[in-house]
């Protein structure tokens, strides 16, 4: 019996994970006494999947950024699936920055994916489905040093194993 196995390597957001982080860096920017003045604000559009904070000064909207990442860590959300934009000057001399995030898989990200697959000369396939890239093989342990491998490359999305069959 020869049977294939397979798991796909796609890159999401955990979106209550994320609710939670936010609304622990919503709490502490209230709470920080060097933010208190500032008029610091974290808001998120879920339609646009996008972040905006608004600060006093790019001092304060550094660490607004701080704290916002520091959060995301803590609760297990890699960085890699923020995109900043530029600070840009808002009313009354505030500044204010726009956030993105990013989920799924590019073509070119996958593409480097399945380039990468190839050039470990194992008997696996990689084929590109959507924002997904699936990994099958007859052998459970050259997916796995596959998937090893692919933990190791630096990316700019972040990782996770899904379907592992």
């Amino acid at each position: 019996m020869s049977s294939t196995f397979s798991f796909d390597v796609v890159s999401k957001l955990d979106m209550q994970e994320f609710d939670n982080a936010l609304n622990q860096a919503k709490k502490e920017l209230q709470q920080r006494y060097d933010l208190k003045n500032t008029n610091s604000s974290i808001e998120f559009n879920q339609k646009d999947m996008q972040l905006t904070l608004e600060s006093a000064d790019e001092f304060s909207l550094k660490s607004v950024v701080d704290i916002i990442e520091s959060k995301m860590i803590k609760r297990g959300i890699s960085i890699k699936s923020l995109d900043f934009g530029k600070v840009e000057p808002a009313s009354q001399k505030s500044v204010r920055q726009k956030i993105s995030l990013k989920e799924g898989i590019d073509k070119e990200n996958a593409k480097k994916i399945t380039n990468a697959v190839k050039d470990m000369k194992l008997k696996v396939q990689a084929s590109v489905q959507g924002e997904e890239v699936r990994i099958s093989g007859k052998s459970k342990d050259e997916l796995q040093t596959v998937m090893s491998a692919l933990k190791e490359m630096d990316l700019p999305v972040p990782l996770q194993f899904t379907n592992y069959r």
